[in-house]
């Protein structure tokens, strides 16, 4: 889904609003949701984060109308592009871009009541944020070691980071389309080490901070940061 709506507000610019079904996907229908604004779903923050306006149909009929339509094209669409001979993901995209969605335009477009157009156009920090707006947002807690835990992966953040990081911190884990993974913390991308299993409680007293210096702390021979080469710190926000 998010892969779609990046291309889309990429080529065409954000829409005003979207009108949608109840879907779970883009709206909790759950009744506790009513009454928390923070009870939203990943399509509705990321909509929320570009200024688009949801307007979710309240009536069977007009998801109907839109049911309709997607029979029809899944029907046609499939028929059209056997009859051109495609088989393959890349030229049934140049052929619905170039061919398919040009002729059905040409046949069923109607005239809209006003001209003008409905999107805005992505200015310069937006689209720098793009993959951060079109990716799962999922909070975590800083370990006391220092560790992130997410989906049954240990991240080991590094001792030098762009920002203090303390102990029970909460920060953003984002997973962006390209399935790689992110930590947030205060707009900066913290750095880490993927570590191969849970890290094993460690005899020495832990460091109180991170920061973006070495500290005088001395990690035991088999701390994470001695036996795992340090990635590089960007200390570019993220």
């Amino acid at each position: 889904m998010f892969t779609f709506w990046k291309g889309y507000v990429t080529d065409l610019g954000k829409p005003l609003k979207i009108y949608l079904d109840k879907f779970s996907t883009y709206k909790i229908n759950h009744k506790a949701a009513l009454d928390n604004s923070e009870l939203r779903t990943q399509f509705e923050r990321a909509t929320k984060m570009l200024g688009i306006t949801l307007i979710f149909a309240n009536s069977p009929q007009a998801k109907g109308r839109v049911e309709r339509l997607f029979k029809t094209l899944q029907d046609r669409l499939a028929k059209e592009m056997r009859l051109a001979n495609i088989n393959n993901p890349i030229e049934g995209n140049k052929f619905l871009k170039e061919i398919f969605i040009p002729k059905y335009n040409a046949q069923f477009a109607v005239v809209p009541a006003k001209s003008g157009n409905v999107h805005k156009l992505i200015i310069g920090s937006e689209k720098k944020q793009l993959e951060h707006i079109f990716s799962i947002h999922q909070a975590r807690r800083v370990n006391n070691d220092f560790t992130v835990q997410f989906k049954n992966t240990w991240y080991q953040l590094t001792e030098i980071q762009p920002t203090t990081v303390r102990k029970q911190e909460v920060v953003l884990v984002e997973v962006w389309l390209d399935d790689s993974v992110h930590i947030i913390l205060k707009d900066h991308e913290l750095v880490y080490i993927i570590l191969p299993e849970k890290p094993k409680k460690q005899s020495s007293k832990q460091p109180l901070i991170l920061t973006r210096h070495k500290l005088n702390y001395k990690p035991s021979p088999n701390h994470p940061w001695r036996q795992y080469p340090e990635p590089k710190l960007s200390l570019e926000g993220g």
